[in-house]
């Protein structure tokens, strides 16, 4: 095969990720222009919205919301600001909220707060006459972001080169991935996870293939092989900028999973030091993080899982109990508000939220929300019907399985 050289590069997203972080935890509402002396590319809108106070949007997106009716539905990742959330008719992680979307079918629009992978999903599971809208386009994830599809392709026609005659791989992509991943994996025999089900997912691919190909996040990847019995040293990283990921064909022929190299920004961040701080401050804390957050400290916390388990394994702990916990602070603030009868902290003691989420600026959803009370719908995300039909194919895979 002939070597195929690329120049690194680094996602926009991933550069910018550190935008809003500070070292109080001060999330208090501003104005977005205000908002906008933040090093980050904001989406233009008109300059009505961006001067309006934090109360003034607030009235406006009431007034909005409240005329639409039942025409549109509004939808809440769980990393969002309170600002946004308050107005979300249902909050959660982005697959929960897609199916959500998908089962209303009356509703003509589904503005999605959340980031662009979210909005595709919802947009693959929609009817044909609902319409998909993400408030503010530069909304987008840096882990998705870090699988490129040009560069994915490059790497399944590798791995199906050197794997032809050994047993084949099947294609995982986590659901924080474009819609041509998804469809990747569709017409490819694999199939879509989200960090509660990946496990799942991982098992019913190694009953039809010898080897995983897990996309985008090399840290869920990791940390559920390693749940599932399969070795560290069983696992390889795929480098994109690298002829045949940075391995030889024998390195690739011995592995199990070949996990892309790719991460959230968010995740990344907590670290062994911060949960000893943790246990130091109080020995009886109770550490909960993400799949997401590296090997080492998944390895070291009290348990880990999805946004939901997080949220409601903290919800169903006793009164008087202590968590420390390594998600993005916007929820983990919100968890620390509604179980005022227990200590909720995050673990970074900077804070950062997610700084693609936090682009869901109040003033977006008013301007949007304005439009299609004047029947102009602004920033509608589609998928063409190929892609749509493909990922829809790995996504009934997943559903099929868990």
């Amino acid at each position: 095969m002939v070597a195929k050289l690329k120049t690194p590069t680094i996602p926009i997203t991933e550069i910018e990720q550190s935008a809003f972080c500070r070292t109080d935890d001060d999330l208090a509402a501003k104005s977005l222009a205000e908002e906008f002396s933040a090093g980050v590319r904001w989406q233009k809108l008109p300059v009505e919205y961006m001067r309006m106070k934090p109360q003034e949007l607030d009235d406006r997106i009431a007034s909005a919301r409240e005329k639409l009716g039942d025409q549109a539905i509004i939808l809440g990742h769980h990393y969002q600001r309170d600002e946004i959330i308050k107005f979300a008719d249902l909050r959660g992680d982005s697959f929960m909220l897609s199916q959500y979307a998908a089962s209303q079918k009356s509703c003509r629009y589904i503005v999605f707060c959340g980031v662009h992978f979210m909005a595709e999903t919802a947009s693959i599971l929609s009817e044909d006459h609902q319409r998909v809208v993400l408030p503010n386009l530069t909304a987008g994830c840096s882990m998705a972001d870090m699988a490129h599809i040009d560069d994915v392709m490059d790497c399944w026609d590798d791995l199906d080169y050197v794997y032809e005659e050994s047993g084949g791989i099947i294609p995982i992509t986590y659901m924080n991935s474009t819609a041509a991943i998804k469809a990747l994996c569709g017409r490819n025999g694999g199939i879509v996870c989200t960090s509660s089900n990946a496990a799942a997912t991982f098992k019913w691919a190694l009953e039809r293939g010898q080897r995983v190909l897990f996309l985008p996040d090399q840290h869920l990847g990791r940390n559920t092989g390693i749940k599932l019995g399969i070795r560290p040293d069983e696992m390889l990283v795929w480098n994109p900028f690298k002829p045949m990921g940075g391995h030889t064909e024998e390195e690739l022929t011995k592995a199990r999973v070949i996990l892309w190299q790719g991460h959230c920004s968010v995740h990344t961040r907590f670290t062994v030091g911060q949960i000893e701080e943790a246990r130091r401050k109080h020995p009886d804390i109770n550490v909960v993080v993400h799949p997401e957050c590296t090997m080492e400290v998944v390895a070291v916390a009290d348990s880990n899982g999805s946004t939901e388990y997080i949220k409601s394994t903290i919800e169903a702990a006793p009164a008087g109990s202590k968590w420390a916990v390594g998600t993005e602070v916007s929820l983990v603030n919100r968890i620390a508000a509604e179980n005022p009868d227990k200590l909720v902290v995050c673990l970074d003691p900077v804070v950062c939220p997610c700084s693609t989420m936090y682009r869901i600026h109040p003033a977006y959803l008013s301007w949007v929300l304005d439009g299609l009370n004047e029947g102009v719908v602004v920033n509608e995300i589609t998928v063409a019907d190929e892609i749509a039909a493909q990922a829809s194919v790995a996504l009934d895979r997943m559903l099929s399985v868990v």
